[in-house]
């Protein structure tokens, strides 16, 4: 019995992957621009804004995204990045930063899930400090698709593969917070949550639902 509910577990997932690799999904355009996301907000102000590089974007392939830096009025200083894939032939898969920051030098010193509620909303992130050489670094990361916030990779596949199916879009959205630490800091996690509450309403407004 265990070995027929195992094959049809299996097939069913075979059934899935050729469904959704043979078959074209929609591209889903952004809900609104991502630049609408505000230049000053709280106390926050947009300090620095980057464009990448066409060999950055080729390993990234995003659909559309968004690199800023902002301070707040103690000038501490907070990086945002939205990776938008919107899930058409030419959107690439999101990068895993448990992968690509370890893979830039980076070593994970801690990381944890947690959820804040933020409004009526209840946002599932990952709160992870990493390393490089003498420089320490907050990363405040969640996956969103369809509204959902989501905290690793195989929630964010199995999502995918879900809306492929019954909906015909595969769109999803990397955000990234990033916090650096000051010598003898212990403010940086606070510094990065404020940041969330005060921008999640305005990021979720920009992404379709």
């Amino acid at each position: 019995m265990n070995k027929m509910r195992f094959f049809v577990v299996y097939l069913l997932l075979i059934m899935a992957a050729l469904f959704v690799a043979f078959h074209e999904d929609v591209e889903v355009p952004v809900a609104r621009p991502l630049d609408e996301i505000p230049l000053r907000l709280d106390g926050w102000t947009k300090t620095e804004e980057t464009r990448f590089s066409e060999a950055v974007l080729e390993q990234l392939r995003p659909t559309d995204y968004l690199y800023r830096v902002y301070a707040d009025d103690a000038r501490r200083s907070v990086a945002l990045y939205l990776g938008y894939h919107g899930g058409g032939p030419e959107s690439g898969p999101i990068h895993s930063p448990k992968h690509c920051l370890p893979g830039s030098g980076w070593q994970n010193v801690s990381e944890q899930s947690k959820t804040l509620t933020i409004g009526d909303d209840e946002v599932r992130l990952v709160e992870a400090v990493y390393q490089n050489g003498g420089q320490r670094e907050l990363f405040l990361y969640w996956f969103q698709v369809k509204g959902a916030t989501l905290t690793n990779e195989y929630a964010l596949k199995l999502a995918e593969i879900t809306n492929s199916i019954l909906h015909n879009r595969r769109d999803s959205t990397f955000v990234r917070i990033s916090v650096p630490y000051r010598e003898g800091d212990l403010g940086a996690l606070e510094v990065g949550e404020r940041f969330v509450r005060d921008f999640y309403p305005h990021i979720k407004a920009v992404l379709p639902q």
